[in-house]
């Protein structure tokens, strides 16, 4: 029997952001409870939560301070035990986010390791001494700016860590570590969880000799807080210690029928796509991974092909991911705005292009409302980088405020209360109650959401591309004896090509076919039924 998340499409879901029900302004899990029937009717099979365990919520739930616990903002562990047998019967399958690689240094974990070199859990975070200049242990780079190293006064060392000084790195070459954290993971899923989505999967194990990253061989893109791109970063993160722990997470997992774990590769370029094929390759690791390759501003029909042709190269036997949007990026309808005729057809475009890959496919709430960034000043940001590097950089906020239900409603239906990020009139504009008719970007999806699970050709993964010239993005699927030619311009400009049998467009289209020319007005597309032969007219 093929499982259920081979084909799945995954939903993300904000808690803070999607809905508050008790009205103090972010979101909890009875409000995402309320509104789950949104997700069953677009056609998903799964949602994301991203973190909703006790946290001080300096990085919004990514640093955590027990991972046994809901965080009371959002509401009590039986509220999420309610919310995951709602889910079930609406046919959804509930995964949550696990930040595994660190911790919040409120965790008493962490404070008991940071009161002496002696404790018992002395050795359960990275420390190190200075050097004998007092500057840090090794050249790594922290994420959000500055040092990867943080000094401790109380034990006179430094301990490791990749975000914000307040997110320590768990040792995860301390074996009680790992043990302790199975343990927490082992909680969960006795909780009826059907699976994780593991944030940071490539930073559990780093370089025990603590070794210098050697300079990169490229010209880096060098961003005001993140110098990563200046390092080959061989020694911080994608270890090969990696791979056993990640085995002994699929161990505990294959004790429980039909879980589920995705791993986000915290890299870019292709050496994620790699990455996601080492950690997904075989049945021992993960079932499945995604990176931040078709998460940046890259818009090629050479892009998105490496992408996908590199991960079937590297990783036969593995699994595939893929997603335009999530929470730590510039929604894609505006990060691809050079490449738009305008919001809507770039939104439909992506969307057909999307569910036409082979693999698993995340939408990040709001997504299917073909929503924007919302644009806000610094007296309303909450993201530290932001917070912190103002006006270069903008930060992750825009991605993050609130969902919009009703366009009329105070905070467009998200809260009665002040919302934690606001609210403003371009993305009301988009809520769902004004996308209840035909032509909607929100019922383009659903139809094109159906229209995937309806063709079995869109099932399997078998991918073939075309050899065009940009902007042509072609592709042929097979799957259950079914073929397709998919063909996309990812342009503004119109290309005519040229078919070499007599076909049909399938599906949601936008294009035209007069005998043997296929007409892609800019962001067109189309789906021609049978294996089909493109030329460039």
């Amino acid at each position: 029997m093929r499982e259920w998340w081979r084909d799945a499409i995954i939903y993300q879901i904000y808690p803070r952001s999607y809905q508050d029900d008790n009205g103090d302004g972010v979101g909890d899990l009875n409000g995402i409870k309320r509104r789950l029937h949104h997700v069953a009717e677009l056609g998903a099979d799964c949602i994301w939560l991203s973190p909703i365990f006790l946290s001080p919520q300096k990085d919004m739930g990514y640093d955590v301070s027990d991972y046994m616990a809901i965080d009371p903002r959002f509401g009590t562990i039986e509220d999420f035990e309610a919310l995951i047998a709602h889910a079930h019967e609406l046919g959804l399958k509930v995964i949550t986010d696990q930040v595994l690689s660190h911790t919040s240094d409120q965790h008493v974990w962490f404070r008991e390791s940071r009161r002496d070199r002696e404790n018992p859990k002395a050795d359960w975070y990275v420390w190190a001494d200075p050097l004998p200049d007092g500057s840090p242990p090794n050249n790594w780079h922290s994420h959000f700016g500055g040092p990867a190293w943080e000094f401790d006064p109380g034990r006179g060392q430094y301990y490791l860590h990749h975000f914000l000084g307040s997110q320590p790195d768990l040792n995860y070459h301390n074996s009680s570590v790992v043990e302790a954290i199975l343990e927490t993971c082992e909680f969960w899923l006795e909780k009826g969880l059907d699976g994780f989505r593991l944030d940071t999967v490539n930073y559990y194990f780093h370089d025990d000799k603590l070794r210098n990253n050697p300079p990169a061989n490229t010209r880096p893109q060098v961003m005001a807080t993140d110098l990563y791109g200046m390092q080959q970063n061989i020694f911080n993160k994608t270890r090969p210690e990696n791979l056993g722990f990640l085995e002994k997470l699929r161990a505990l997992t294959d004790r429980y029928d039909d879980i589920m774990m995705v791993g986000e590769v915290g890299e870019m370029g292709g050496r994620s796509i790699q990455i996601m094929g080492e950690y997904t390759a075989g049945d021992t690791r993960l079932h499945m991974a995604y990176s931040f390759a078709m998460l940046g501003p890259d818009f090629s029909a050479d892009h998105f092909r490496s992408c996908v042709e590199g991960f079937q190269q590297g990783a036969p036997d593995g699994h595939p991911y893929w997603s335009f949007s999530n929470h730590d990026v510039e929604r894609h309808v505006g990060r691809w705005a050079e490449h738009a005729v305008s919001e809507e057809a770039i939104a439909r475009m992506t969307c057909v292009m999307l569910m036409c890959f082979p693999g698993t496919i995340g939408i990040y709430q709001g997504e299917e409302l073909g929503q924007t960034d919302t644009e806000l000043v610094y007296e309303e940001l909450t993201d530290p980088p932001a917070l912190r590097f103002w006006p270069s950089v903008k930060g992750r906020d825009g991605c993050r405020t609130p969902m919009v239900w009703e366009k009329d409603a105070k905070n467009a239906g998200f809260s009665e209360g002040k919302p934690w990020l606001p609210v403003k009139p371009p993305q009301a504009q988009k809520a769902v109650d004004q996308q209840l008719g035909p032509d909607s970007i929100l019922s383009w999806y659903k139809d094109v959401i159906a229209f995937r699970k309806a063709t079995p050709a869109l099932g399997g993964t078998d991918t073939r591309f075309l050899n065009l010239a940009e902007p042509i993005l072609a592709f042929q699927r097979q799957g259950e004896g079914q073929d397709v030619t998919c063909a996309f311009n990812l342009s503004k400009t119109e290309v005519r090509l040229t078919v070499d049998k007599a076909t049909q467009i399938l599906g949601p289209h936008h294009a035209t076919l007069v005998q043997d020319t296929l007409t892609l007005p800019g962001n067109g597309f189309a789906i021609l039924d049978g294996t089909r032969a493109l030329t460039i007219a």
